[in-house]
């Protein structure tokens, strides 16, 4: 795989010059480009929930990060968005039951409003 391509960028107080690398890049390989996968820092841990992460990763022979990579992977796992918000509304409701509503009666419809 390739190295992340190095770029120069001018500083936005002078004429000095930063050599940097990219940290989120695309990397080229035989023509495949592959994107770079996100990453989160989650901040204000407490410890014991930090060490309960640890201790279910040795369990499982991971990572810390795999750990919370496994976790959150079955957390959102079947959890869908629904497409039409009338029909999962309908859903939700769908056990209570209906009400029938009586329509009032239609008549003509307005003209344009005047604005003279």
């Amino acid at each position: 795989m390739a190295r992340p391509a190095k770029f120069t960028s001018r500083v936005p107080s002078g004429n000095a010059k930063l050599d940097c690398t990219a940290i989120i890049a695309h990397f080229v390989d035989d023509a495949i480009l592959e994107a770079v996968v996100a990453s989160i820092t989650i901040r204000n841990l407490d410890d014991d929930l930090k060490r309960r992460l640890r201790m279910c990763a040795a369990e499982h022979g991971r990572s810390m990060e795999e750990e919370a990579r496994e976790i959150l992977r079955r957390a959102i796992r079947g959890v869908i968005a629904p497409k039409n918000l009338g029909k999962a509304m309908h859903s939700r409701f769908a056990a209570i039951g209906g009400v029938e509503l009586e329509l009032p009666a239609r008549g003509p419809m307005r003209g344009p409003p005047s604005f003279s």
